[in-house]
């Protein structure tokens, strides 16, 4: 897609202006995934995302490397991969084995204890490093309603309850306050609530893009180009630019449509992959459309841009920024509610078969999984479970996967025929 080949060519100058940045000796930001990234690219202060750096360290082929001296370290084997790969890296201590020789030490910490893990993870970047940390909680909500997509974009308050809401709001102007101290500029309340509403206008023409392609007699795209459409501009959401792309790209998958495009012509059965991207093997995604006619049609950074993000604001955009906050990861992968929506999205997208990523060492991001599989199955997908890891390769077995998966659809095509 001209689409894609346009963001990844923008991500790429980002990157590397990025990277002189921090090599220069900017003050950056080292988060996690689910923390208010929002707050830092509107007081211009670089950040680095955890999960970002891991799959770009996994890309480079070096994780194996990390995950053995992990081990060697005396670190546990049910570590989650994903979000403690950068601090191995860290704590292994060579910068030129690392990409960009290494991220000098961050200025500030931040990350959300949405797991059991991530607080320690941080806490021994802190000490390692110097640098400030900022925890924020993440209390359970008591009565977790299902339909949670359904609610959070406008009655959020309620759904998510004050008392969670005003301790991430207080947890966030503490926050706030440490970032303007690092850059020496002030928050301009009113300036932020300008972005966010870009940021909300952003994750409509997102919703706009899954609705097309849900309803699209074929699937017009697959997934790999999803992905950089999607999850570059949500790098860089509420930006000039990433709204522009946001909307060149709902143009473009509109325009395939129209003339009839299909990225597998014969296909025959449409497929989800649940999880993270498998980012060591992302040629993975097309393996089975010229032998099965299956081809991926869903992913969840499109549907999750808008279900995920969009919040009115109701004259508290700070407030609307800790509901799209205070239960992200848990939406994804926690029941009830991953369970409902990923029902919800199956039957959107015309869902035949699901291929679920179980990470075994994640126990946040794994151990809902098969909760939401019964669903699915009760719901009339056929689910494969992938156990593996999204930035560890050194199990995985592509040929014996393709070839399992593969028997699966033989079967599945049977059963339909």
């Amino acid at each position: 897609m001209t689409a894609a080949a346009a963001a990844t060519d923008y991500q790429k100058g980002w990157l590397k202006g990025l990277r002189q940045q921090i090599l220069d000796g900017a003050s950056f930001a080292f988060v996690n995934a689910d923390t208010p990234h929002e707050l830092f690219h509107f007081m211009d202060m670089p950040m680095v995302t955890n999960q970002w750096w891991s799959a770009v360290i996994s890309a480079k082929q070096q994780a194996p490397y990390y995950f053995d001296r992990m081990e060697e370290m005396g670190f546990h084997a049910h570590l989650p991969r994903y979000s403690s790969l950068p601090l191995v890296a860290a704590l292994e201590g060579d910068p030129d084995r690392q990409p960009w020789g290494g991220l000098p030490a961050p200025a500030l910490l931040c990350a959300r204890q949405s797991s059991d893990e991530h607080g320690r993870i941080f806490q021994l970047w802190s000490e390692l490093s110097g640098a400030p940390l900022h925890l924020l909680s993440a209390p359970a909500v008591p009565d977790p309603d299902p339909d949670w997509w359904l609610k959070a974009r406008d009655g959020w308050e309620a759904f998510y309850g004050a008392d969670r809401l005003d301790l991430l709001v207080a947890e966030m102007r503490d926050l706030i306050a440490e970032i303007e101290s690092q850059t020496g500029r002030g928050f301009d309340e009113d300036g932020f609530a300008g972005y966010m509403a870009r940021i909300d206008a952003q994750e409509r023409i997102f919703d706009e893009v899954a609705t097309l392609i849900a309803e699209a007699p074929k699937v017009p795209m697959r997934i790999s180009e999803q992905m950089p459409n999607v999850m570059i501009p949500q790098w860089h959401r509420g930006s000039d630019w990433a709204l522009d792309h946001a909307a060149r790209f709902r143009d473009e998958v509109a325009e395939r449509i129209a003339e009839g495009h299909a990225e597998c012509p014969d296909e025959r059965i449409r497929m989800m992959w649940i999880g993270a991207g498998l980012w060591f093997d992302t040629s993975f995604y097309r393996a089975f459309e010229d032998s099965h006619g299956a081809v991926f049609a869903w992913s969840m950074y499109l549907p999750f841009a808008a279900d995920g993000y969009i919040r009115t604001d109701h004259g508290d955009p700070l407030r609307a920024l800790a509901a799209r906050v205070c239960s992200m990861n848990e939406q994804l992968h926690q029941p009830p509610w991953v369970n409902a929506w990923m029902v919800e999205q199956a039957r959107k997208f015309r869902i035949d078969v699901a291929l679920m990523l179980i990470p075994e060492h994640d126990r946040f991001s794994g151990y809902g999984s098969l909760f939401a599989k019964r669903a699915l199955e009760a719901a009339g997908v056929r689910v494969i479970e992938v156990w593996s890891d999204m930035v560890d390769p050194r199990q995985w077995d592509r040929e014996a996967m393709v070839a399992r998966v593969a028997a699966e659809l033989d079967d599945y095509a049977r059963e339909v025929a």
